[in-house]
């Protein structure tokens, strides 16, 4: 069956006769779901459901961002809240076993509450490296500013994802952390140079580079591309990411509709592709602004079907685990960090 390069939102708990039209008419590749659209276990597996039914594909990706922190989507009473990923790399810088086993712990049971649910790719690990004085929207996210640590601890977020049946998508390549203002609101730029920004912030995304999926930053790094985001840079995917980070999975770009982006939906959408990223991400769900980039999404094939195909390969059926036994574990470790 042939699919765009897109990966979808939709606006509320369950699909629209307008949504369930459109999705069957435009095929994205997948889907992905935030806090509006979660009620209940229940809710969202319907929800899920009726995405898969309207892609016709029973392993369609169906996408969330569940970190833990601020950024969870999963929320009490109808689920645990987890700890922020800087707690993560807390502990781990007091005893580095009990770090990435906590890690571990953290993102196998993400993804078993995950799987319960049809969503089977999470937007994690955040291997963004923080500077001093950077703007809050990675703060507590990220793991460390240290890159070392970063890496060690993005490694046991996936393995704990993929071994819990869901697969991980490495964000926000080639790095956020530098970033003063919030791509959402404006386009952060970034002056390091080539060598420092090779040491730090490249890092972890290098050491993790055969990772099946990987979501691009909205920031322009002057040392690379002066003009261009890294979204739409095409010098920046070519040598940086494809070529310094030697990164050849399924790159998808970060939300389309954010305003680090200039131009309509259709320049924008055309300047992602143009640039050689893969898949277009579209979030919020707004019906007008998803008919625009559709208009102008091709057919996923080539080499960035290759690359969708080989991902979705790696999803293997999670191993038999006691949430609770994990969690207590989970608990335990982290209280050494108190």
């Amino acid at each position: 069956m042939s699919v765009k390069a897109l990966i979808f939102g939709c606006a509320g708990l369950e699909l629209s006769e307008a949504e369930i039209r459109f999705f069957k008419d435009n095929q994205p590749w997948g889907f992905i779901i935030f806090a509006r659209n979660i009620e209940n276990r229940g809710q969202v597996s319907d929800l899920t459901d009726q995405m898969r039914e309207c892609a016709g594909r029973p392993d369609v990706p169906i996408l969330i961002d569940e970190e833990g922190g601020r950024v969870q989507r999963l929320r009490p009473p109808h689920w645990c809240s987890n700890p922020p990923g800087r707690v993560l790399g807390q502990l781990f810088e007091q005893d580095r076993n009990a770090g990435r086993r906590a890690a571990w712990l953290h993102s196998r049971l993400i993804a078993n509450d995950l799987r319960e649910i049809g969503v089977n790719v999470d937007c994690l690990p955040v291997l963004d490296v923080p500077v001093a004085g950077a703007h809050d929207a990675i703060g507590d996210r990220a793991y460390s500013s240290d890159p070392e640590v970063v890496g060690e601890i993005g490694a046991a977020v996936i393995d704990g994802l993929m071994a819990g049946g869901v697969l991980p998508v490495i964000k926000h390549m080639p790095g956020h952390g530098r970033a003063f203002c919030d791509s959402h609101l404006d386009l952060p730029r970034v002056e390091t140079s080539l060598e420092e920004l090779s040491e730090t912030d490249f890092k972890p995304f290098a050491s993790l580079n055969n990772v099946g999926m990987a979501m691009t930053a909205h920031i322009i790094f002057e040392a690379i591309d002066k003009d261009r985001p890294a979204t739409t840079s095409a010098r920046l995917i070519e040598e940086i990411i494809r070529g310094h980070i030697g990164f050849d999975g399924l790159l998808m770009g970060d939300d389309v509709s954010m305003n680090a982006l200039s131009g309509d939906y259709r320049e924008r959408t055309r300047s992602i592709f143009g640039a050689g990223v893969d898949i277009v991400l579209h979030c919020n769900g707004e019906m007008d602004q998803m008919t625009e980039v559709a208009a102008v999404t091709p057919i996923l094939s080539g080499k960035a079907l290759e690359r969708a195909d080989a991902a979705l390969m790696a999803l293997r059926p999670p191993n038999d685990v006691d949430a609770d036994l994990l969690r207590g574990e989970m608990d335990e470790l982290l209280a050494q960090n108190c």
